[in-house]
């Protein structure tokens, strides 16, 4: 194990919740299968104590639940990872991270496919299970999938007889034309490059390429890069904008188009109270959502077209219990549906279905309320032609590197974040976007070379 990129793996803060055994002892474990997941969320936390308290009753395994959120992970990996004490399962984790892990020879060999193989190969997405593995192996089990959209003010589009933007050219007309006095024309983040990387993977430019060899500083980049800049630059708010500023631009009305997850799409309707619009209009719960545009696939003047998002999965990591590929299974299976009701609009399922049922759970998604307090199906608010596009997400969403099969480069680089550090000289002025793509480029080069 190499712990010097054990320590590029981004994410954590933690809070453990131990779930007290019930039902038979036959077969319970020596010590409780020890479950780490990203879903940190109060609600989510304890969607699946219910679920391990399931998982418990059926087989007498006890279960340990710990929440891990952004702030002290790195640090319980690198610390889990020296004595011995990873985790049995992780839960919630994107495949940068299942790539971090893979670099550091920290997944259970066969592990994944063992899941796969017991549930039925054929009931997942075959796209997915193609992204979750690495070296032609299987190295976690797909969840679900969020994917980016750009969200735009249709009532002002429609003012200002302003075409859809889902190109380069017509984001960058509707921005100037729609910026003003209290008014933005766009709100994009700048503290991490997401919305950069729907914007580059639009118009064809990526990491790497099919042999591996780092191309950041491609023009195709370097387009990107300055496109982004103008749109920060010009038509965006001052000063870092992460994914709360950017959101209570949107929901308060002053941002006119912005790139969010998927996840925003129940906050718009009106059914999160932690996230309630505010626009002027707004007396109507749902005004926003009903006066919203949703583009999921861009196309840059490159020739590409990018649709980006993340994967979520199960990573087994070495050494872990057998029970792990047990819990796996029960919540890819029993479990799953409530898995996904937690947050539907950003939990598109990669299973499909059954080998009984190939649709079931495709079906029930389409039907799951979103939202916390009040709850309501998306349909209820969004035609179907955007429900079928976070639908279909599983098989359109990429990310950079992941296409390639570079997950572990990508989960190496996590740390230092050469784009995101480059990117942001770039809205500094300190560095052009060409100078900004080279010195990003050379420092992957430079991660890379040190993996092999």
């Amino acid at each position: 194990m190499n712990a010097r990129y054990v320590k590029t793996l981004a994410v954590a803060g933690i809070g453990a919740l131990a779930l007290s055994a019930c039902g038979s002892s036959e077969g319970q474990a020596e010590s409780p299968l020890k479950v780490w997941t990203l879903e940190s969320q109060p609600d989510r936390i304890s969607m699946l104590q219910g679920q391990a308290e399931a998982f418990t009753e059926e087989t007498g395994t006890e279960v340990e639940v710990v929440a891990v959120d952004e702030a002290q992970y790195n640090q319980l990996l690198v610390s889990g990872a020296a004595a011995g004490e990873l985790p049995d399962v992780i839960g919630g984790v994107d495949l940068v991270g299942v790539g971090a892990l893979a670099a550091n020879e920290l997944i259970a060999e066969g592990a994944a496919t063992e899941v796969v193989d017991r549930l039925g190969a054929q009931t997942f997405d075959e796209r997915a299970l193609e992204r979750a593995s690495i070296g032609g192996d299987l190295a976690a089990v797909p969840s679900d999938s969020w994917t980016s959209v750009l969200i735009y003010r249709q009532d002002l589009f429609d003012e200002a007889g302003l075409d859809v933007p889902d190109t380069y050219e017509a984001v960058l007309e509707a921005a100037e034309r729609l910026d003003g006095p209290g008014q933005l024309g766009f709100a994009g983040f700048t503290s991490n490059h997401e919305a950069l990387e729907h914007f580059a993977l639009a118009n064809g430019c990526d990491v790497v390429d099919e042999n591996a060899e780092v191309v950041f500083d491609s023009p195709a980049c370097v387009e990107s890069l300055a496109f982004y800049n103008e749109l920060i630059g010009k038509y965006s708010a001052a000063g870092e904008q992460d994914v709360n500023s950017v959101r209570a631009n949107y929901l308060s009305g002053r941002a006119s188009m912005a790139i969010f997850s998927s996840f925003i799409l129940d906050e718009l309707a009106g059914l999160n109270p932690d996230f309630v619009p505010t626009c002027d209009e707004c007396d109507e719960a749902a005004y926003l959502a009903e006066n919203t545009g949703v583009v999921t696939t861009l196309n840059g003047p490159n020739g590409g077209s990018g649709q980006y998002g993340k994967q979520t999965n199960w990573a087994i990591p070495v050494e872990s219990s057998p029970a792990a590929v047990d819990f796996v299974e029960f919540m890819m299976s029993d479990g799953y549906e409530s898995w996904l009701s937690m947050a539907p609009e950003g939990k598109v399922p990669t299973r499909t279905g059954t080998t009984d049922a190939p649709e079931a759970y495709v079906t029930a998604w389409r039907d799951m309320p979103s939202g916390v307090g009040e709850r309501a199906p998306l349909s209820d608010f969004y035609p179907d032609t955007v429900i079928e596009a976070v639908e279909t997400s599983p098989a359109a969403i990429s990310e950079w590197g992941i296409e390639q099969g570079q997950a572990p480069l990508m989960g190496a680089i996590l740390g230092e974040q050469p784009v995101v550090q480059a990117m942001s000289d770039m809205f500094a002025g300190n560095l052009t976007p060409e100078e900004a793509a080279t010195r990003a480029a050379e420092d992957i080069r430079s991660i890379r070379d040190s993996l092999r």
